[in-house]
């Protein structure tokens, strides 16, 4: 007979999932207690959440609770790191059918385990509830260790505009998976479990990036946060894009635009931000320039090669 959530019991999943976890050094007091304790060394924390609902951010039929777990702790370590912050802890929300295989929750817990370990971050609590949907909630902290925080609006005219990590994989993974197939394999698993470059939020940050974010809602959109913010205007060259094979592939197959999963793809969790020109770090492509803006491309604008996008723009939430 398989063991449900409703024969395990809320306690009986809080024991199971966190009974080995390790715990890093700026963690006081861990899980067992009404809340954790974290060290704040510089008198500082960055703190993000995020929530992933069962057919809304994934389904079970394309992804195993083990990716949603890589997956939930990712989306929420990537907003860390693009804050030029070093993730420290997080606490997980968790919310279910009583009918659900206790198995579930429990891989679920491991592939968020698995995430964090890559950073040394620890998880430090949460919480457990009956629900007629899955719902995970992930928050997560991260300290700037005596760094300024890399805001969205630092971008200056004459920065250049830089990226670094995959591009339209996952949303190239989506559109496979939406088709009912399952290749090519690299794509699908991209859009189960993104690769966000974690260490280069914080190295970015010590090279002097003046603005930056993780592309979770799409290229396009999320430098349109930075314009939006920093009241400027951002060109993108195409050209400097790389526009993978696999995505050719998928492009090719189902009749979508390559480059335009490159533009509006989001949940690959890439980093990109601006820099004055000699502070582009090493390993990350130069995509595009910032400028003023003026009447025709006013401040908060994104163009492609000179033009405004038609394409998607990338994912909006309550947006049909």
């Amino acid at each position: 007979m398989t063991e449900t959530l409703g024969s395990t019991g809320e306690f009986g999943l809080i024991q199971a999932v966190t009974k080995s976890l390790p715990q890093g050094e700026d963690v006081l007091v861990g899980p067992g207690d009404d809340a954790a304790v974290v060290a704040v060394p510089d008198g500082r924390m960055v703190i993000t959440t995020d929530l992933l609902v069962e057919g809304r951010h994934f389904r079970q039929d394309w992804s195993s609770a083990y990716d949603v777990g890589r997956k939930a702790a990712a989306q929420n370590l990537a907003d860390i790191v693009a804050m030029g912050a070093r993730p420290t802890s997080l606490v997980v929300g968790f919310g279910a059918p009583p009918e659900l295989p206790s198995a579930w929750a429990v891989e679920l817990h491991q592939g968020l385990a698995d995430e964090c370990e890559l950073l040394g971050v620890s998880i430090v609590g949460g919480d457990t509830v009956q629900s007629d949907k899955i719902v995970v909630s992930v928050t997560a902290f991260g300290s700037l260790d005596g760094r300024p925080p890399v805001l969205r609006s630092g971008a200056r005219p004459g920065d250049e505009v830089a990226v670094v990590g995959r591009l339209g994989w996952a949303e190239a993974g989506f559109t496979v998976l939406n088709r009912g197939f399952r290749s090519p394999r690299s794509v699908v698993e991209a859009h189960r479990r993104p690769a966000p470059p974690y260490a280069e939020g914080p190295r970015a940050a010590l090279a002097g990036a003046s603005s930056m974010c993780d592309v979770s809602d799409g290229l396009v959109a999320d430098l349109t946060h930075i314009a939006v913010a920093s009241k400027v205007l951002i060109d993108i060259r195409s050209a400097a894009l790389t526009v993978a094979e696999p995505l050719q592939a998928v492009a090719a197959a189902t009749g979508a635009d390559a480059l335009g999963f490159v533009l509006g793809g989001g949940e690959d969790h890439a980093l990109v931000g601006t820099f004055e020109p000699a502070d582009v770090p090493e390993g990350w492509t130069v995509i595009g320039t910032v400028a003023e803006g003026n009447e025709e491309r006013p401040p908060g604008t994104v163009t492609v090669d000179g033009h405004l996008y038609t394409g998607s723009t990338g994912h909006a939430h309550f947006k049909s």
